[in-house]
């Protein structure tokens, strides 16, 4: 039996394999399936053999994130359980909302990251050397 949302890998008629969250939708005797934020996933290979993946829009020039798809140009669809492949969807899901809305990445040079241990000692120095001076009230 399938669920409401799941994550497949589709195989099209046409040769062409996407992996996104879908949804199965009946309308007048016709199965869809609403796809949402389709990628393709290519496998990135050295002379050591398959080092990560590279994960592309399916659709480059459509600013939809989610898309249907008729069931007649489906080959095959497996649902896809590998948390791997699930956090690597949604990394990119976030990475493309970071730049649709112009947000730098986050980075090491944006500003100093450290522990709770660190940076309670760093601000007692602080506060302990004669250059802080408490806000006046």
């Amino acid at each position: 039996m399938i669920e409401d949302d799941f994550y497949a890998t589709i195989k099209f008629k046409n040769g062409e394999e996407i992996f996104a969250k879908v949804a199965p939708s009946e309308e007048e005797e016709e199965t869809f399936l609403i796809v949402s934020n389709p990628i393709v996933i290519s496998e990135v290979k050295s002379r050591m053999g398959v080092v990560g993946y590279k994960l592309d829009p399916w659709l480059k020039t459509c600013d939809e994130d989610m898309l249907i798809v008729r069931m007649s140009e489906i080959l095959t669809i497996s649902e896809s359980k590998s948390i791997e492949m699930i956090m690597m969807h949604q990394a990119f899901i976030r990475s493309n909302e970071r730049d649709e809305n112009n947000e730098p990445p986050i980075s090491r040079e944006m500003g100093y990251i450290s522990n709770v241990n660190d940076a309670k000692t760093l601000l007692e120095k602080l506060y302990n050397s004669n250059s802080f001076q408490p806000p006046q009230r």
